[in-house]
C-alpha cells in the first residue's frame, strides 16, 4: 500500500505532501509526524526510501506507508491522558508518535510477536529519547513493549481508550478486538481488506466506519505449547 503522495526530500517535505493530499488533517497529528523522523526507523542501507509513500519490510521489520499511518493517526482521534494499545507494535514508530500526543498521564502499550523486533523498537526508542530535539518539546508517554501474540491477551487485562491492530483481522476475531475497548473507545484495524474504525458507543453497541481499502499481512494464529495451553500476554 502507498504511493498516494509524492516522495519528499526529507521528513518535513513528506509531511507537507501528506497534508496537501488531506491525509494529515489536524494539527496534533501533524506535530507528531514532524517530531519523529521516519528515516530513523529504517536500517541505514534502506534510508533513501524513507520519504517515499511506500511500505517497507525487511525480515520481521515492517513499516506501513506514510499515507496509512496518517489515516490511522487521524482515525484514532488521540487526546492527552488516554490509554493506547498497539497490536503488532513493530518498530515503535507509530507508538512513539502516539506517545507525543498522550502526554505524561497516558498509557502506551505495544504487543509484538517477534522478540528481535522488540529489541529493534527499544533501540529506536532509546535513540529518539537521547537525540531528538522534539523529545524536549513534548510531555512524552513512553511506550512499553511486550513480546506475545496479540490474540492471547489475558482476559483480566484492563480495557483501553484506543486500540490499533497493524495486521489483517478476519471476521472471526472482530469480537475479540472490540472487547479490548472501553465504552467510548475507538478501535482502528484492517478488517477484511478495509481499514476500519469502530467506536464502542455502549456496553454492546458499536459504530463502524470503513476508511479505505488496504492490504495487510494477516494476523498470525497462536501456537499452543506442548501442554496444549497458550501463553497469555500480560499488560
Amino acid at each position: 500500500m502507498g504511493g498516494a503522495v509524492s516522495a519528499g526530500e526529507d521528513n518535513d517535505e513528506l509531511i507537507d505532501n501528506l497534508k496537501e493530499a488531506q491525509y494529515i488533517r489536524t494539527e496534533l497529528v501533524e506535530q507528531a509526524f514532524r517530531a519523529i523522523d521516519r528515516a530513523d526507523y529504517y536500517l541505514e542501507e534502506f534510508k533513501e526510501n524513507a520519504y517515499k509513500d511506500l511500505a517497507w519490510k525487511h525480515g520481521n521489520i515492517h513499516l506501513s506507508a506514510p499515507c496509512i499511518y496518517s489515516e490511522v493517526m487521524e482515525a484514532l482521534d488521540l487526546q492527552p491522558g488516554l490509554s493506547f494499545l498497539n497490536l503488532g507494535s513493530g518498530t515503535g514508530y507509530l507508538s512513539s508518535m502516539v506517545g507525543l500526543i498522550l502526554g505524561p498521564f497516558g498509557v502506551n502499550h505495544g504487543v509484538e510477536l517477534h522478540s528481535d523486533v522488540i529489541e529493534y523498537a527499544k533501540q529506536k526508542l532509546d535513540f529518539f529519547i537521547r537525540t531528538s530535539d522534539s523529545f524536549d518539546k513534548f510531555d512524552f508517554c513512553e511506550p512499553s513493549f511486550v513480546t506475545g501474540n496479540c490474540l492471547e491477551i489475558s482476559p483480566d487485562c484492563s480495557q483501553y481508550d484506543r486500540v490499533y491492530c497493524g495486521a489483517g483481522v478476519q471476521k472471526e476475531h472482530e469480537e475479540y478486538m472490540k472487547n479490548l475497548l472501553k465504552v467510548g473507545g475507538i478501535l482502528v484495524m484492517p478488517l477484511e481488506e478495509k481499514l476500519t474504525k469502530i467506536t464502542r458507543t455502549g456496553p454492546s453497541a458499536w459504530e463502524t466506519k470503513k476508511i479505505l481499502a488496504v492490504s495487510f499481512a494477516p494476523l498470525i494464529q497462536p501456537c499452543h505449547s506442548e501442554s496444549g495451553k497458550s501463553r497469555l500476554v500480560q499488560l
